[in-house]
This record gives structure tokens, C-alpha cells and sequence, in this order.
């Protein structure tokens, strides 16, 4: 299959996941792995915020100083967040110190507390799986955005969500295992 390699333990994956460990270890136990549950939706949407613009591997490296600096995602937690809160994150070389990430962070927060009425972040993000999903079997054929990424960020936005734009939401529907992208021939390819 074109995009999948073997490893020297024999392991078929996605090629990217052969990169760095950092990836590889992301690709055989995260990515396309169903995330469930406010808190760590509200983790993988942010990060996927952050990203935006750098490597992917930039924000694995510093996963864990962004759990702490956002005190491990909770959303009530991030949601009181203040000036002096702000101040701190920008100062924080352990993250990405970007002010409209950081302000979209804290606003997003709001926003997941908000959802709790309307039957949550998990439920609204799930709503958006698609019915069908056609494995890729090249990395030609991994898109950018879909109909379900458009309209998961068009009902986020509405409910006072920022930097959620579709292609981002894309990329953190197949993080979260919302679609599953592996590539065919990959051994986390669920089927084939």
C-alpha cells in the first residue's frame, strides 16, 4: 500500500507515524482512538487550536506542559481564567504563547461549560461522525475538511466556539476517532 511502511519491529503503519518515536508512539495508541467525554474532548479540540500553523510534533512535545498550564482541561477551571491567568500563559515558555489561541482557549472553556444544557461537547462533536467512511488507501486520498468537519465547526462556532475553522475540526475528528484514517494496510486500520 502506498503510504504505509513496515518498521523494524514489522509493524505495517501510516508512513507519517514513522517520523519520530514521538509519532509512533502517538500513531499505535492515539490517533483514531475514540475520544469520550468533555475533558478530554475539550484537551484534543484545544490542542488542535494551538496547532494550528506549526507541526503537530511541537504540540506532542509540550502535551504535558498544556495540561498543566491549563489545569488538566477543566473546563470550569479554564473558564474562570483571568487577566492574570492570561498574563501566566503568555509568559509560559512550556506552551505555545500565542495571545488568540490562549484568549480562544479560555472562551472555548466557556463554551463547553455552556454546552452542558444542550446535551454537551461529547454528544455535539459524535453527532457529527459520518455515516460512512471510505478508508483512504494512499495518502492522495486523506482530505483536509469534509461535510461533517464543515458543519461540526459551523455548530461549534454558533455555540461560541473560536478556532474551530474546518479544517482543524478535521484534523481533530480523526485524532479523536470521530473518522478513522488510517490507511489501509495499516495495522490500526480497523478493517481493510
Amino acid at each position: 500500500m502506498s503510504g504505509v511502511v513496515t518498521g523494524a519491529d514489522g509493524v505495517a503503519r501510516c508512513a507519517w507515524a514513522s517520523a519520530t518515536a514521538d509519532y509512533l508512539t502517538y500513531h499505535d495508541e492515539e490517533w483514531g482512538v475514540p475520544v469520550r467525554g468533555e475533558r478530554a474532548l475539550f484537551e484534543r479540540l484545544t490542542l488542535e487550536a494551538f496547532q494550528s500553523g506549526l507541526s503537530w510534533l511541537t504540540i506532542l512535545r509540550k502535551r504535558e506542559a498544556f495540561r498543566q498550564a491549563f489545569h488538566g482541561f477543566d473546563p470550569e477551571a479554564v473558564a474562570a481564567f483571568g487577566d492574570a491567568d492570561r498574563e501566566r500563559l503568555l509568559q509560559d515558555a512550556g506552551i505555545v504563547r500565542n495571545r488568540l489561541k490562549v484568549d480562544a482557549a479560555i472562551a472555548n472553556a466557556g463554551a463547553v461549560v455552556a454546552l452542558r444544557d444542550a446535551g454537551g461537547l461529547d454528544a455535539l462533536v459524535w453527532s457529527h461522525a459520518p455515516a460512512a467512511h471510505e478508508r483512504p488507501r494512499s495518502p492522495e486520498q486523506l482530505r483536509a475538511t469534509s461535510p461533517e468537519s464543515v458543519a461540526l465547526a459551523r455548530a461549534l462556532k454558533r455555540a461560541g466556539f473560536v478556532f474551530v475553522g474546518p479544517t482543524t475540526m478535521y484534523a481533530a475528528m480523526q485524532a479523536c476517532g470521530v473518522v478513522d484514517d488510517h490507511l489501509a494496510g495499516c495495522h490500526r486500520a480497523v478493517s481493510a
